[in-house]
C-alpha cells in the first residue's frame, strides 16, 4: 500500500480496471452430527483506494487483487451466525495451513512425525470443521496465494507492518459489508506472524471502521518480537525458549524417564529464576554457581555441559536444532521439534532447511491446488504462493529504534472493547514461537484485572502447526468451537 495514495498507478481507462472473479459452488459435508450444506466462494476481490489530487476526488482506483475463500452455512441467519476471518503469518504465508489443516470443511491427509505418508497426498472431509459453528473467510495477503498487486503496481508497497494491516483490514471491511455481516459475531483466527497482524487489526478495525470484534484466536502467537529474537544484548529469549528445548529433548529421549509435565515444570522453574539470574551475572558468576547452572541446563536441554560452557550458557535456537541429535547424524525441526532430518555433514552450526517445514509443504501444496481448482472451481495459471520469500525485505519502519510489539494495540483494543475475548493456543514443541514467550507477553498486558478472565490459553503436545498431530487437531477443534459458542 502506497504511503501516498495519489502515487498509486493509474489504469488507462475504466475498462482496464480489474474486476472480482469470484466463483460460487454448493457442497454437503457429512458429519457424525448430521449433514452440513454449505456454499463456497473462491476468487480475487479488487481493493481500491480513494484518489484525491489537489483536494479533488478522482474516484476509487484499484491497487491490489486479493484471493479469498469463504464458506457459509446454508439456511443460517447472518444476524446471529458467527463469522471467523482466518489467515496465517510468515510474513509471506498464505492461509492454506489453517484452511486445510484445521478450520475448513476439507483437510490434508499426510500422517505425522515418524509416520509420514508419501506422495501423492489426499484430502478428506473434516468432521471437526469450525464451519459447524461459524462461517469462515480465509484471506491470502498480497503476494501470497493468488493475491497480487494490480498490473503496474508495486508489490513492495504492501510488504510491511502498516500496509499489511490496512490491506487485510480493507478485505475484511469489504467482505463484511457486501455480505451483510455487520450484525454477525465476528472473530479473527490467526497463526504465527498472523497473530501479530490480528492483534493490530483488532484495534485498527475498531478505530478506522468502528468494527468491534467478539474474539481473537491466536495460534502459536508472537505479540512481542523481542521475546523470540536472539539479538545482541537480549538474554530474554534464552530463558523463554528453555521449556521448549526441554520438551523437544524429552520427545527425543534426551531428558531422562520423567513425564513431560514434570520436565516442563522443572524447566519453567529454572527459566523463571536461577537461569536468567546466572545470565545477568555474566563473568561475575562464581565457578561453583556456573557449574551448578551448567549441570541443570544440560539435564533439561539434552546438550552436553561442554557445549553449553562453550556457548556461555546461551544455546541459540537454530544451534540447538542442529546440536541436540548431532551424535545420531540428525537435526530437529524448528516449526515442530518432533520432526527430524539430515544435513550433508554433521559439523554445521545451524539448519540449512527445516525438516518440519519440508514435511508439510508438499502435502499442503498439492491439497490446495486439488481443492481450489478441482472442488471449488477457481482456475488460475498463477503460482499459488504457499510460503514465499518474495515479500522480503518486510518493513517495520514504524518501530525504528524500538522493538516490534503489538502489546499496546491489543491492550488498547481490549480496554475499548471489554467484550473482546482472546484464545491463545500453544504447542510445547514449537521452536518458532515458544509457549513461555506467549505466557510472558500475556502476563504483562496492561489491562485491568477485570479483563484478565477474557484471556484463555490452551496447550498441545505438538508444534507450531499443532493440528498436524491428530490428537491435538481433534482437541484443538473442540477448543475453538467452545470459544466461538461461548460468546
Amino acid at each position: 500500500m502506497s504511503e501516498d495514495p495519489d502515487d498509486a498507478p493509474e489504469t488507462d481507462s475504466p475498462s482496464d480496471d480489474p474486476v472480482d472473479d469470484l466463483v460460487t459452488t454448493s457442497h454437503t459435508l457429512r458429519t457424525p452430527d448430521g449433514d452440513l450444506g454449505y456454499t463456497a466462494t473462491a476468487g480475487r476481490i479488487v481493493l481500491r483506494h480513494e484518489k484525491h489530487t489537489d483536494g479533488t476526488f478522482e474516484g476509487h482506483r484499484p491497487h491490489a487483487e486479493v484471493f479469498v475463500t469463504a464458506y457459509t452455512l446454508d439456511g443460517a441467519d447472518p444476524a446471529t451466525r458467527p463469522l471467523t476471518i482466518a489467515f496465517n503469518g510468515g510474513p509471506g504465508s498464505s492461509s492454506v495451513w489453517l484452511h486445510l489443516g484445521l478450520l475448513g470443511p476439507r483437510r490434508v491427509v499426510m500422517g505425522d512425525a515418524g509416520a509420514l505418508t508419501g506422495p501423492p497426498w489426499g484430502l478428506t472431509d473434516n468432521a471437526e470443521t469450525l464451519l459447524a459453528h461459524s462461517d469462515l473467510l480465509f484471506v491470502d495477503p498480497v503476494s501470497t496465494g493468488y493475491s497480487r498487486a494490480v498490473t503496474g503496481g508495486k508489490p513492495a508497497d504492501f510488504h510491511g507492518y502498516t500496509p499489511d494491516v490496512e490491506s487485510v483490514g480493507e478485505v475484511i471491511r469489504l467482505w463484511v459489508t457486501r455480505n451483510h455481516r455487520w450484525g454477525s459475531p465476528k472473530y479473527l483466527a490467526a497463526e504465527s506472524y498472523g497473530t501479530l497482524r490480528a492483534a493490530a487489526l483488532a484495534e485498527h478495525l475498531q478505530d478506522r471502521h468502528g468494527m468491534y470484534l467478539n474474539g481473537l484466536m491466536l495460534i502459536s502467537s508472537v505479540l512481542d518480537m523481542a521475546t523470540i529474537r536472539f539479538t545482541e544484548g537480549n538474554d530474554q529469549p534464552y530463558a523463554l525458549f528453555l521449556p521448549t528445548y526441554a520438551a523437544i529433548a524429552h520427545f527425543h529421549g534426551r531428558a531422562g524417564d520423567r513425564a513431560l509435565p514434570d520436565v516442563l515444570a522443572d524447566a519453567e522453574d529454572f527459566a523463571a529464576g536461577e537461569y536468567p539470574w546466572a545470565l545477568a551475572r555474566g563473568n561475575r558468576l562464581p565457578d561453583t554457581d556456573r557449574d551448578r547452572v551448567l549441570s541443570r541446563l544440560a539435564a533439561l536441554t539434552g546438550l552436553s555441559t561442554d557445549y553449553l560452557r562453550r556457548v556461555r550458557l546461551r544455546p541459540e535456537h537454530q544451534r540447538f536444532f542442529r546440536e541436540l541429535l548431532r551424535d545420531e547424524g540428525r537435526t530437529v525441526g524448528r516449526i515442530d521439534g518432533r520432526f527430524t532430518g539430515w544435513e550433508d555433514d554433521d559439523a554445521g552450526e545451524v539448519l540449512s532447511y527445516d525438516p518440519s517445514i519440508a514435511a508439510i509443504t508438499g502435502p499442503y501444496t498439492a491439497a490446495v491446488h486439488t481443492h481450489v481448482r478441482g472442488t471449488l472451481g477457481y482456475e488460475s495459471d498463477l503460482p499459488y504462493e504457499i510460503l514465499t520469500s518474495r515479500v522480503h525485505p518486510w518493513s517495520f519502519k514504524e518501530f525504528e529504534g524500538r522493538g516490534v510489539s503489538v502489546v499496546g494495540r491489543l491492550s488498547a483494543a481490549m480496554r475499548a472493547n471489554p467484550h473482546l475475548r482472546v484464545h491463545v493456543a500453544c504447542g510445547y514443541h514449537d521452536g518458532a514461537t515458544p509457549y513461555s514467550a506467549a505466557e510472558s507477553v500475556l502476563a504483562r498486558l496492561p489491562i485491568p484485572d477485570e479483563l484478565r478472565d477474557n484471556i484463555e490459553v490452551r496447550y498441545y503436545e505438538a508444534g507450531h502447526m499443532m493440528y498436524v498431530h491428530e490428537p491435538s487437531r481433534v482437541r484443538q477443534s473442540a477448543d475453538l468451537a467452545e470459544f466461538v459458542r461461548a460468546r
